[in-house]
């Protein structure tokens, strides 16, 4: 079966155009239906999975004969969730297997959560082997929570999964659960922390679950031992070195590993006594030091220590400590960079203390403050006062994670920053439109793109930019409504920019008819 790439890859141009067509926001509804009964594959597929579609187009998607068509629809971003899941009942396991994959969105970005009772009527319903991969992805924060104390057994089979977010009550009541299949994942997941039984199944070779079990599983003393004399994979003492049941003697000896990767895993463990402690301190590698500094233990001396290192990574890192006062923080030579990434976040399982958030977002320190312009808590005094910060991480992660900011806020960062993720900023609700028509002329195509989202761009600049070097500049102006009606008559036959020229609302619904007249009729 063809892949969604390979189906548009094996488009022509006149399907391609029909594509267009199929996008176009001003198409009326019978436009769409007939390509939605009538069209090539290629064409069904835009527009099942990346518009907007009227109740009526859903209606006959729901009800379409073919399973890939109904299947582009389950993977659609930009419809909600609730349309979404009208397929759940769907009689083909393919739509079954792309409903619970997710849509697919721009990283780092999530899928909107599917309503919890349509993710339980899954997990019911479907086939297990249809429930993998991205299905999760899919949950609501409030049905992740609660996952572990749900009603429906099958919920609590799926909240096992998060056994490491549990406490003891929490897990207790798993594996005595009425359940049969919640009791048996439980106690698998229990048999993890028996060293005997890792012991056991542990495999002799470099492998996915070896590694697994090195880096998470409670270790006997006799599988921490043949890593140390004869390990399977030259990986083997980095992986104890995070295991969190290393003994403490084994937490000293590898402390002074001459591996620097194996030393900087150690330097991550929150169980570091004084003396390990202290020689990780004195690390001759720098990213060992970053990494020791972070550590809650540290006492005054070691601080000082590591705020006086030479390397201005290990400075920075030690400047975060929690142990300071906002003058002795202050008084550190730290150097915050300014080339991100700053990015959208994920809404964490569980908040953090609204006073510890407060704290960053009023300290001096540019990198706390961006910690804190990350939590979707933020009051709004708070969100005003990041809004004005003076640093550009702060401003730009406020952009990327906040609900509401303003509009000159987004725009600002967009402009200023030019990380991999600021293709994430124009997404944002509230990003301006009107005005935009001002950057037609500069230098960064990304900027001049812009211009195509504002609709007093004039005419004149619009079919310049239908001619610009980057492609994706040339793309955005063919589907401008300014567009000069005879250059866009002209873009239709253009083998690159048909199927944008297509999608131009401007276009008359007399053309767009014209458009889809040689189709059968269905």
């Amino acid at each position: 079966m063809p892949t969604p790439e390979q189906i548009w890859e094996d488009a022509d141009h006149a399907t391609r155009r029909l594509a267009g067509v199929a996008l176009n926001p001003s198409a009326p509804q019978d436009v769409l239906l007939h390509l939605l009964a009538n069209a090539p594959l290629a064409v069904r597929m835009v527009l099942c999975r990346d518009r907007v579609l009227p109740e009526a187009v859903v209606d006959a998607v729901i009800g379409h004969p073919d399973h890939r068509t109904r299947s582009f629809f389950a993977r659609n971003p930009h419809v909600a969730p609730a349309q979404r899941v009208r397929l759940v009942d769907d009689p083909h396991w393919f739509v079954h297997a792309h409903l619970a994959e997710a849509p697919r969105v721009t990283a780092p970005a999530e899928p909107r959560p599917l309503p919890d009772d349509a993710v339980v009527r899954m997990m019911n319903t479907f086939d297990p082997e249809h429930l993998g991969g991205t299905f999760y992805r899919q949950f609501s924060l409030t049905l992740r929570r609660s996952m572990a104390t749900h009603p429906d057994a099958k919920v609590r089979a799926w909240g096992v999964d998060m056994w490491g977010w549990q406490d003891a009550k929490t897990r207790a009541a798993l594996l005595a659960d009425p359940d049969d299949e919640v009791r048996r994942r439980a106690r698998h997941r229990l048999r993890h922390e028996d060293p005997v039984w890792v012991e056991s199944v542990l495999p002799d070779r470099s492998c996915h679950a070896r590694a697994g079990a090195l880096l998470h599983d409670a270790l006997s003393r006799a599988v921490v031992d043949s890593v140390l004399t004869a390990p399977a994979g030259p990986a083997d003492r980095q992986m104890i070195a995070a295991n969190p049941s290393l003994p403490p003697d084994v937490v000293v000896l590898l402390a002074g590993d001459p591996d620097p990767e194996v030393r900087w895993h150690i330097a991550r463990r929150t169980d570091l006594g004084p003396v390990e402690r202290r020689a990780l301190v004195a690390d001759p590698e720098p990213e060992v030091r970053r990494t020791v500094a972070r550590h809650r233990d540290l006492d005054h001396d070691e601080l000082r220590v590591l705020a006086a290192d030479p390397d201005p990574g290990v400075r920075l890192s030690v400047s975060l400590h929690p142990a300071w006062t906002e003058e002795e923080r202050a008084a550190i030579d730290y150097e915050v960079p300014l080339d991100g990434p700053f990015c959208f976040y994920p809404e964490r399982l569980f908040p953090r203390d609204p006073e510890a958030v407060r704290r960053d977002a009023l300290s001096g320190h540019p990198v706390l403050r961006r910690k804190a312009a990350r939590e979707r808590t933020l009051p709004p005094d708070l969100v005003a006062r990041l809004a004005a910060d003076d640093d550009l991480g702060v401003r730009v992660l406020l952009a990327q994670n906040q609900p509401h900011v303003p509009a000159a806020l987004l725009l600002r960062s967009f402009l200023e920053y030019t990380g991999s993720e600021r293709a994430h900023l124009v997404t944002r609700p509230g990003f301006p439109t009107y005005g935009l028509a001002a950057h037609a002329d500069d230098e960064d195509p990304a900027v001049r793109a812009l211009a195509a989202r504002d609709p007093g761009t004039p005419s004149a600049t619009v079919a310049r930019l239908t001619r610009d070097p980057e492609p994706a500049v040339r793309a955005a102006f063919a589907r401008h409504p300014n567009l000069p009606p005879s250059l866009l008559a002209e873009l239709l036959d253009d083998e690159e920019l048909a199927f944008h020229a297509a999608a131009n609302p401007a276009l008359a619904e007399s053309t767009l008819r014209a458009l889809v007249r040689a189709l059968p009729v269905s």
